[in-house]
């Protein structure tokens, strides 16, 4: 019999909450990405995540914590080789990445990549550097338009991206050429974690602007995880924002694409709404992608508070039944140098109506506890190969 029906992961994606011991061999000297946004602005509007517990959990600027937190807190430290999207989920759900994916944030992608991806497409590429986004876009959108090339771009993550304007690249074959990315990066000297479709909008300079027909290409998971271990037993595993993509719709039986996180937080008030058996996986990437990467702490403040209001909702319309976790993937310190992802703790904060009490728990040196303690809570197996420990009778 599950402790709990429903289980909901909503994953705040890059609120990490202070340096790792191994961060400075990332790069990552002394980051903190919710620390340091909190010593930035001072205070946030964020009432029912501290009464969570999220601020006695991690005490910055002028905020404290709160004397009878309503949820379960710990600090989960990442047992794999990385701080990307990827890495930070697939942990989540039983997988130790020990080898990470392979980034060409200095030299860009090699011309044997390049060349072949331009035979197979069909396109001239442009650009081929780390770049932002939009910024690559304001710089090369003029061009592509007018001679049929294709921007490709990479960042500081394990990426290949290719911007397409929607009037004149048309997505179908936007998606295609990105088709054809993922299966050239297959090889081992060029595996990216993942390949990203980038459509855009506009005429000229200024006028530029990203569609939300973002698509991501990511590789399979490196085995079975918890969700598939769900999905054989018949439960429901709703994905929410990037899920899908994450997984590559592995152990995904309904999936939800979002246009923000806002949004994101709405579909899942509308799912809670509905009568169903098992999880709910929420990533809400605009943390990371609108703030974090572009270092914003203003923006990423604002974020959370936005975030805050939708969990006050969703904390009312929870049933009896029903387990919250939330939690992150990775860190990204808007105060840090460059635009990479920071190696950082995660927040774990879990709450029902039915736990007897809040406070804090012992911290874990694993994301993995997440996906332990949901398979147990549904009485199913772990995959052969996983790690993870479930701290489920903790969470009563």
């Amino acid at each position: 019999m599950s402790e709990y029906k429903r289980v909901f992961v909503i994953v705040l994606d890059s609120l990490g909450i202070g340096a790792m011991p191994d961060s400075p061999s990332f790069g990552d000297e002394g980051v903190d990405t919710l620390g340091h946004i909190l010593d930035r602005m001072g205070t946030l509007d964020i009432p029912n995540l501290q009464k969570l517990g999220l601020l006695n959990l991690h005490t910055a600027g002028n905020m404290t914590g709160v004397e009878a937190p309503l949820g379960r807190y710990l600090r989960m430290g990442e047992a794999s080789n990385g701080k990307d999207t990827m890495t930070g989920h697939w942990e989540m759900m039983g997988i130790k990445t020990l080898k990470p994916f392979i980034t060409f944030t200095d030299t860009g992608f090699p011309p044997e990549l390049i060349e072949e991806l331009e035979k197979r497409c069909g396109k001239k590429v442009i650009g081929n550097k780390s770049a932002s986004g939009t910024e690559i876009i304001e710089e090369l959108g003029e061009e592509e338009i007018a001679t049929g090339a294709m921007i490709v771009y990479t960042s500081a993550d394990s990426v290949l991206q290719i911007c397409g304007n929607e009037e004149t690249f048309d997505l179908d074959n936007l998606y295609r050429c990105c088709e054809i990315a993922r299966e050239i990066t297959m090889k081992d000297e060029w595996r990216v974690g993942r390949i990203i479709a980038r459509p855009y909008v506009g005429k000229k300079k200024g006028e530029f602007k990203r569609t939300s027909n973002r698509h991501d290409y990511a590789l399979k998971p490196s085995g079975a995880t918890v969700l598939n271990a769900l999905q054989d037993a018949g439960l429901d595993v709703i994905g929410v924002g990037k899920i899908h993509d994450i997984f590559c719709g592995e152990g995904i039986t309904k999936t939800h694409h979002s246009d923000s996180s806002v949004h994101g937080m709405e579909q899942t008030l509308a799912i809670c709404e509905e009568d169903f058996h098992g999880l709910c996986f929420v990533n809400l990437v605009d943390f990371d992608a609108l703030w974090g990467h572009r270092r914003n702490v203003e923006g990423y403040a604002k974020e959370i508070e936005k975030f805050d209001k939708n969990l006050g909702l969703f904390l009312e319309r929870m049933r009896e039944d029903d387990l919250l976790i939330l939690t992150a993937d990775h860190g990204n310190d808007p105060t840090y140098t460059g635009t990479d992802h920071t190696r950082e703790y995660v927040p774990f904060l879990a709450y029902s109506k039915k736990m007897a009490k809040g406070g804090p728990l012992a911290n874990e040196d694993t994301f993995a506890v997440i996906g332990a303690s949901i398979a147990e809570n549904f009485g199913v197996f772990m995959p052969e190969g996983t790690i993870g420990n479930s701290i489920l009778n903790k969470l009563t």
